[in-house]
């Protein structure tokens, strides 16, 4: 296997979670985030190989500079997120650009300042969400852009083939950060598989779409079949 992997939004969370299932595999892990000495920490944690370094992509200007010295890529993970309440009724126009921002334009641009270092092989996994299916109070922007993310995978699978392009669009995760310990019963009922997707789950479906060499242009939802209720 050549080309390393980068995950942006690495450091925490399901981004952490697959940096790790990448490194057992023996690969050579880039952990990227905001932080930069958190980003060297959390790489010291995954182990030999992995390093970390700072992008910022809700500064879409300054990410070429920050991946220029990327060395040969074979995997992306794009994960990073910002969790945004933003109703119409009182619209933060800073926090929905700041949102729409990071994960259209950042992704993005992301993609681009990467594109000439990756592999033949090369293959990438974004990450939206199952706001883009069923809204919530207050997931206006959030809502936006996951869907907006859905129709990027589209557009990067052809313009950029033969890279391969996918995303994940994680339902309610129960042993994530941001939900876990929070009361899910109503939730678990509700879900025809009786428990709710973990962050393993999610790590085992990103390798699976990194991996596979027909998986082109498909959004995958990672919610148990909650949808179907």
């Amino acid at each position: 296997m050549t080309g390393s992997a980068i995950i942006i939004g690495g450091t925490q969370g399901i981004g952490l979670e697959i940096a790790r299932r990448m490194s057992m595999r023996g690969e050579k892990v880039i952990l990227a985030g905001r932080d930069e000495r958190r980003c060297a920490d959390v790489a010291r944690e995954v182990g030999s190989g992995a390093s970390g370094l700072a992008v910022d992509l809700s500064k879409p200007r300054e990410i070429a500079e920050a991946l220029a010295n990327v060395p040969s890529v074979r995997h992306v993970v794009i994960s990073a997120i910002q969790r945004d309440a933003n109703s119409v009724r009182e619209y933060d126009v800073d926090r929905a650009l700041n949102l729409v921002t990071l994960k259209l334009v950042g992704y993005t641009e992301a993609v681009h300042a990467l594109l000439p270092k990756m592999t033949p092989d090369a293959s990438i996994v974004l990450f939206g969400g199952l706001a883009k299916e069923r809204p919530y109070p207050g997931s206006t922007t959030v809502t936006t852009v996951n869907g907006g993310v859905a129709t990027l995978v589209h557009t990067l699978a052809v313009e950029i083939a033969p890279v391969r392009v996918n995303a994940i669009h994680p339902g309610i995760i129960g042993d994530s950060p941001a939900w876990s310990g929070k009361n899910l019963d109503a939730v678990i009922n509700r879900t025809p598989t009786k428990r709710l997707a973990t962050m393993g789950d999610v790590a085992d479906a990103t390798l699976f779409l990194l991996d596979n060499q027909s998986v082109n242009g498909v959004n995958l939802n990672i919610d148990s079949g909650w949808l179907l209720t």
